[in-house]
């Protein structure tokens, strides 16, 4: 089985693109019967084998490739497998075959092997009983601090994710303590965010992570959950701090959303891939005369001075972009106060931007995943929703107004329970735990935002099946999937 996102094929990206090779997929077939899983639209299946991974590798990440017994007990995870054997990685070739002779000689032995590890899985976590209170939040703070990266921001080593739920922590932990070193995390961490390459700086929005510590090469795939909750971390900050350029931030965000993953009917499309014309980032580089052919000396004298690094060649990574191709990025910024994320009083560089822009837009495009889920168009209106209630914006409460009008009528199933995943023109699957919460946090936004009282009447009808379907009775909390999908 192997759990992946979407391609532009419309299959999946898994086993690095090896389905599409002839040989593999018959050495697969000859061997093994073959799933496919889109990890978005069954996230509770990638959830147990993800887990499954964890505890066999003691790591994670997609594609996911689980081998499995006829009875779905692993004994088999490993993440991206490459063709052939290479960078002290096996390949497909020889891994097959060599999986094959096993089964077919040594099954006792991979059955038991299967066994153990699904009886390890079983296992009942330990009660968490235990009150959360004061201390809890000062150890949760203690470890973000430990994990910080002084120089550069985020947390710990390479691959850096935005994380968005660590500012939502750490400014409220400034707030209710006064410590401001939490808010000081917060500030320098987004700030080089929105400088890196992680940040698309012509057309806005964030790629999903950064390959290297510096925030400057980013993996290119944009979801819509990072966008929302990035976004809202932006709001945040601005409302701890007063400073424009937060607002300029999640104003960027947003017209990128609205822009380039909004549905005609309203809703939010999942995601955009990261590559174009098969070639990962080839959508978003540049080459300086590439630059140069597009604006004036002095413009692209101006933008290749701010947004080209040589330093960039020492980022591990880089050199494999094509010669010459570089990233855009503003330089990183080592203290909070050094320089403004926005510092374009003239409006030259907007103008610029613009510029590459519209150049940019004959461009082929990277895929568009236009399924609409649930859970995660609720996080995207409630960031919506929350920029209106801060920056005053009618914009966004008729964007929020307008996909939450489309998910009530188009999720529900004829018992007025949520669905999970909309997709040309048909909604399916069972709605999980996180459909539920999340459209529930984007009604009471909206309530919040419009106070008609419509709103909360919907989010206490979702709150009545959420604790119907999903409640643990006898342990606490939820389940991530309902007792009775039908």
């Amino acid at each position: 089985m192997s759990v992946a996102t979407c391609s532009k094929s419309g299959g999946l990206v898994s086993l690095g693109g090896s389905f599409e090779n002839p040989e593999i997929a018959s050495l697969l077939n000859d061997s093994f019967v073959n799933i496919k899983v889109d990890r978005e639209e069954r996230p509770e299946i990638d959830a147990v084998y993800m887990k499954v991974c964890q505890v066999m590798t003691q790591s994670g990440g997609w594609p996911l490739n689980i081998m499995m017994t006829p009875d779905k007990q692993p004994f088999f995870a490993a993440t991206y497998i490459p063709d052939l054997s290479r960078y002290g990685r096996v390949g497909l070739r020889e891994m097959i075959p060599t999986v094959k002779k096993l089964w077919q000689e040594r099954r006792a032995d991979l059955l038991s092997d299967a066994s153990e590890i699904t009886r390890a899985l079983r296992q009942s976590p330990t009660n968490g009983s235990q009150v959360l209170g004061e201390e809890t939040m000062h150890r949760a703070y203690q470890s973000l601090l430990t994990g910080f990266d002084r120089t550069y921001g985020g947390f710990g080593r390479a691959p850096k994710f935005p994380s968005p739920q660590n500012f939502f922590f750490l400014l409220r932990y400034w707030k209710r303590t006064g410590a401001e070193q939490a808010l000081r995390i917060a500030e320098h961490t987004l700030q080089n965010m929105r400088r890196g390459g992680i940040y698309d700086q012509i057309g806005f929005g964030f790629h999903r992570y950064a390959t290297d510590e510096r925030w400057t090469l980013p993996h290119f795939e944009k979801m819509l959950y990072d966008q929302a909750l990035i976004a809202l971390a932006f709001i945040d900050l601005y409302q701890a701090t007063g400073k424009k350029e937060y607002e300029i931030s999640a104003r960027e965000i947003f017209t990128y959303v609205l822009r380039d993953l909004t549905d005609d009917e309203g809703g939010f499309y999942c995601a955009e891939d990261a590559d174009s014309e098969g070639v990962e980032g080839k959508f978003y580089t540049w080459s300086p005369e590439e630059v140069r052919g597009i604006l004036t000396e002095d413009e692209a004298a101006l933008f290749l001075s701010d947004y080209r690094h040589e330093a960039d060649r020492c980022v591990q990574g880089v050199q494999e972009l094509p010669e010459g191709q570089f990233i855009p990025h503003l330089k990183g910024i080592s203290d909070v106060d050094e320089k403004a994320i926005t510092t374009d009083g003239s409006g030259k560089m907007e103008g610029i931007r613009k510029k590459l822009f519209a150049h940019r837009e004959k461009r082929i495009h990277p895929h568009k995943d236009d399924k609409i889920l649930t859970d995660w168009n609720g996080l995207m209106i409630a960031s919506l929703a929350r920029g209106a209630q801060v920056f005053d914006e009618p914009e966004y409460v008729m964007a929020a107004l307008r996909a939450m009008g489309f998910i009530t009528k188009a999720m529900p199933d004829n018992k007025g329970r949520l669905l999970h995943r909309y997709c040309k023109g048909q909604a399916a699957i069972a709605g999980n735990v996180d459909d539920y919460s999340f459209l529930i946090w984007a009604l009471l936004e909206l309530y919040e935002t419009t106070f008609e009282a419509r709103y909360l009447v919907q989010a206490l009808e979702y709150q009545s099946h959420l604790f119907a379907r999903f409640r643990d009775e006898r342990n606490g909390g939820f389940f991530f999937t309902p007792d009775m999908p039908g």
